[in-house]
């Protein structure tokens, strides 16, 4: 019997910005690639092994009730380089949220840190062994 999947993968997250064209400037620059769609009030880019999608929305476009203060669930993007990512985003004018944190044991196995990008937004990055492996899995 073939197993039904409640949550298939990640397929978009999404950020509000009140500067909705800086944002985008800043996240093509971060990420070295531009939008692969545009709207008037939503940006969007395709990124990393499996194309997931990140999309920059106009904050007039939140739900009623939005806060732009950090707050809820954090997204983690694996990252092959933790460390350099890091710094590359406090140099673009990312605030540190949460320090780098081995969560692993020391093993280094699962590696955490995250920033509030300067739009508010709290964009986590990761090194992942598991991520690593099924990518590999995938490649066989």
């Amino acid at each position: 019997m073939e197993r039904k999947h409640v949550l298939r993968g990640l397929a978009t997250v999404n950020f509000y910005a009140t500067d909705h064209a800086g944002a985008k400037k800043w996240y093509s620059e971060f990420l070295g690639i531009e939008p692969y769609f545009n709207v008037p009030g939503y940006t969007e880019f395709r990124i990393g092994d499996y194309q997931h999608e990140l999309g920059i929305i106009d904050s007039s476009y939140a739900p009623e009730g939005y806060s732009t203060k950090p707050s809820g669930a954090i997204a983690y993007w694996h990252v092959d380089d933790l460390k350099g990512t890091l710094d590359k985003l406090i140099l673009m004018g990312a605030t540190e949220y949460q320090p780098i944190t081995d969560h692993s044991q020391g093993k280094g196995t699962f590696v955490t840190a995250s920033v509030i990008d300067p739009f508010g937004n709290i964009l986590g990055i990761m090194t992942n062994v598991h991520y690593l492996e099924i990518l590999n899995q995938k490649k066989a």
